[in-house]
């Protein structure tokens, strides 16, 4: 199982990377705001702590200012992957940065239609938001359950990476499915 730390908290990071629990990090603009310093400066930080992705999230809500804002995003490191929602703005970006070859996060998937969307448009990982789901009375890990079904007819290449998480039993049930 590989595990990916949501956060921008620095130093925690630092801790968990160094211990090798690390396989990657996702953030977001609100997590880089709470750590009270230059957004800019933490995420060159976390690029170069982290060996794995590191997921780095627009704020434009147009095509191209998500495809601008992503290339801006990738200059902090080889290693950064692209985070854009999932909405059709955000797969037009999807798609004009995996044909530059720069990987990208579809986030906010709260479907199976959804997801095969986002791989089709090239994302490297598709972030189902499961504890939202699981708060809307629905079934997160039936969700996950049923994109991995569903990729797993074809070649797309994409990775399913559980987001929201809740509770341990999220991160078992996840790694007992795979994803």
């Amino acid at each position: 199982m590989r595990i990916f730390l949501d956060t921008a908290d620095v130093e925690a990071i630092r801790e968990y990377a160094d211990m090798g629990l690390v396989d990657g990090v996702t953030t977001n603009p609100t997590l880089l705001a709470r750590e009270g310093r230059d957004p800019a400066e933490a995420m060159a930080e976390i690029a170069g702590i982290v060996d794995g992705p590191v997921s780095l999230e627009v704020v434009a809500t147009d095509h191209a200012g998500m495809v601008t804002e992503g290339l801006r995003l990738r200059e902090h490191g080889k290693n950064v992957v692209v985070k854009c929602p999932m909405t059709a703005d955000g797969l037009k970006a999807c798609r004009e940065l995996t044909r530059q070859a720069i990987p990208v996060n579809v986030t906010l998937v709260f479907s199976a239609s959804q997801a095969i969307l986002a791989a089709k448009a090239g994302a490297r990982y598709i972030s189902p938001f499961i504890g939202r789901i699981d708060d809307t009375s629905h079934d997160g890990m039936g969700l996950v359950e049923d994109i991995i079904a569903s990729l797993e007819n074809y070649d797309y290449g994409a990775r399913v990476l559980v987001a929201s998480v809740r509770h341990p039993m999220h991160v078992v049930e996840a790694a007992k499915l795979g994803a």
